[in-house]
């Protein structure tokens, strides 16, 4: 499910100014795709200033995400950010790698992050998504696991 998710919504990118741009670049594909407006990229955001940077899920992996607040997602997707310069999110937690979710339901979300929970379970699956330089790449490696 995962790999279908990510095919079109895989980015790369130097680097970014601030966590913040973070969330809002690896929202893109999502937005584009017509799979969130702007409030959730919003919430997401919203969502660290308020509880912290909860959403560093490993060292070097976040994965943004909020609640589907007055329609905000309109359909599920996932979306992937690779960093080749880690961003510093609040507390000093470092990412390079943002798998970001946006669920219609609760039940898509879950679905979602246990995909994800699952893949990075494995250390060297983390350690070839940070040697990946092409969508073609990680797709592989995600299909190699799920």
């Amino acid at each position: 499910m995962l790999s279908k998710q990510l095919k079109g919504n895989v980015q790369f990118l130097h680097s970014v100014s601030s966590w913040e741009e973070a969330i809002k670049e690896s929202a893109t594909p999502l937005s584009k795709g017509g799979n969130i407006t702007e409030k959730y990229v919003d919430d997401m955001i919203q969502n660290v200033h308020e509880n912290g940077p909860y959403i560093v899920i490993v060292p070097g992996i976040a994965m943004p995400h909020a609640q589907n607040n007055d329609n905000s997602v309109v359909k599920t997707g996932v979306s992937l950010l690779k960093l080749e310069e880690p961003v510093a999110f609040p507390e000093g937690k470092e990412v390079n790698l943002l798998f970001t979710l946006a669920a219609e339901d609760t039940t898509g979300h879950l679905d979602l992050i246990s995909d994800l929970s699952s893949l990075l379970i494995e250390d060297d699956v983390q350690e070839k998504l940070e040697q990946s330089n092409s969508e073609k790449e990680i797709l592989e490696l995600i299909q190699a696991v799920e």
